[in-house]
C-alpha cells in the first residue's frame, strides 16, 4: 500500500487485506484478491468523496450479477442483438428480428438483448426465454422489460451503460444490428472500435434490415465515403462489417465465421488462432501468400498448445495455426478468419 506503513491504522488495513485473500476459497488467486482489496481500502484511504465511492460499489455489485448469470451458460455461444424500441410488432424489422432469433436458437445459439421493446421483444419472442437475456438499463423514463424476458432469472437491470456495455462484449461471440436510433449506433460503433483496437476477440458484426429498407446502406454511405475516404478508418476496416439482407443470410454469417475457427488467444507476440479441424499444408501455404502482410516475422504455422493455454486447460483438444500478427489491422485478421472458415 501506498500508506504510510509506520501509521498503526494502515498496517493494520494491510494486514486485513492479506488476511481476506486467504478466505476467498481454492479457485481464487489469493494475491489478485489482495491487490483488489488494497485497492477499495486506498481509495477509502485517499479518496473522501461519496458519490465516487458509490459508483464504484454500483459498479462492482452489477459486475457481480452480470457474472453469476452469465457463468452457468459459458459453454453456449450468445449473439447480442440490438435495435430500435420504437418500432411496433407489424413492423418488418420486428418480424425479421424474431426470425433471426428463432433461427439462432434452433442452431444452439443464445441470444442476448437489452430487454426493451421493438427489435428487443422480438428477438427475445423468437429465441424463447430458455435461450434469451435481457440486460435492461434503468432510464429517467423508467425503460420496462419486455414481457418475454420480465421477471426472468435471465434478466438483469443496469444503473450504467459502460457496465451493461462491458457484459454485452463479454458474454457474446456475435453481433447482430438492426435499424435503431442512437443506442443502436452506440452499441454498433463500440463493438466495431473494440474490434478494430484488438479489445475485443475477433466477432462476426452483422447489419441486418428487411429487404425494402435501406438504413444501413446508408450508412455505410457515410463510413466509406466520408470516413474512408478522408483516411480517418481503412479500408480494410470494413471487412468488420457484414451486410445480411435476410433473417437466414444473417444466420449463415454467425455459423459460419465458427465453422472451423474457433477462438484466439494471444500469448506475449504470439497470437493463436484455435480451430475446429486441422488445416491442409498446402492451405496453409496459400493463407501464408495471401497474409504475408499482416506477419511481422516468420510464417502462419500449425502449433501444438503453447504452454499457458495448457496451463490453463484452454482447449488443449483443438489444432492450431499460430502467427506473430502486427495487432493493427485487424480488418485483415477478419479476412484470415473468414479465409480459414473457406477451408474445405
Amino acid at each position: 500500500m501506498t500508506a504510510d506503513d509506520k501509521d498503526p491504522n494502515h498496517s493494520r488495513i494491510k494486514a486485513l487485506t492479506q488476511e481476506l485473500s486467504q478466505l476467498m476459497g481454492p479457485n481464487a488467486k489469493a494475491g489478485m484478491f489482495d491487490e483488489m482489496f488494497t485497492d477499495l481500502a486506498q481509495i477509502g484511504i485517499e479518496n473522501p468523496d461519496l458519490g465516487d465511492h458509490k459508483l464504484i460499489h454500483r459498479t462492482i455489485k452489477e459486475l457481480r450479477e452480470a457474472l453469476n448469470m452469465f457463468l452457468p451458460h459459458r459453454a453456449k455461444r450468445k449473439v447480442a442483438v440490438f435495435g430500435s424500441a420504437r418500432i411496433s410488432d407489424s413492423h418488418p424489422n420486428y418480424k425479421l428480428a424474431q426470425e433471426l432469433a428463432q433461427g439462432l436458437a434452433s442452431k444452439g445459439y443464445q441470444v442476448i438483448t437489452g430487454a426493451g421493446g421493438g427489435i428487443m421483444e422480438a428477438a427475445n419472442q423468437g429465441a424463447g426465454r430458455e435461450k434469451s437475456f435481457g440486460l435492461n438499463i434503468n432510464l429517467p423514463h423508467e425503460q420496462s422489460a419486455n414481457g418475454f424476458i420480465a421477471n426472468d432469472p435471465h434478466l438483469l437491470n443496469f444503473k450504467y451503460f459502460f457496465t451493461r456495455k462491458l457484459m454485452f462484449i463479454k458474454e457474446s461471440s456475435a453481433t447482430v444490428l438492426l435499424p435503431g436510433g442512437l443506442g443502436t449506433l452506440d452499441e454498433g460503433f463500440e463493438n466495431l472500435t473494440l474490434f478494430q483496437t484488438g479489445k475485443c476477440m475477433p466477432r462476426p458484426i452483422v447489419l441486418l434490415d428487411h429487404e425494402n429498407d435501406n438504413y444501413w446502406d446508408r450508412w455505410m454511405d457515410v463510413i466509406g465515403s466520408v470516413v474512408v475516404e478522408q483516411g480517418y478508418a481503412s479500408k480494410n476496416d470494413l471487412s468488420l462489417i457484414y451486410r445480411a439482407r435476410t433473417a437466414q443470410e444473417a444466420i449463415d454469417r454467425v455459423t459460419s465465421y465458427y465453422r472451423v475457427f474457433h477462438s484466439l488467444r494471444y500469448a506475449g507476440d504470439l497470437t493463436i488462432l484455435r480451430l475446429t479441424q486441422p488445416l491442409p499444408a498446402d492451405r496453409i501455404d496459400e493463407l501464408n501468400s495471401e497474409f504475408k502482410d499482416i506477419i511481422t516475422k516468420g510464417t502462419l504455422q500449425a502449433t501444438p498448445p503453447h504452454k499457458q493455454e495448457l496451463k490453463n486447460n484452454e482447449h488443449p483438444e483443438l489444432p492450431r495455426l499460430s502467427l506473430y500478427f502486427d495487432k493493427s489491422t485487424f480488418g485483415r485478421l477478419n479476412q484470415l478468419i473468414e479465409a480459414i472458415n473457406r477451408t474445405k
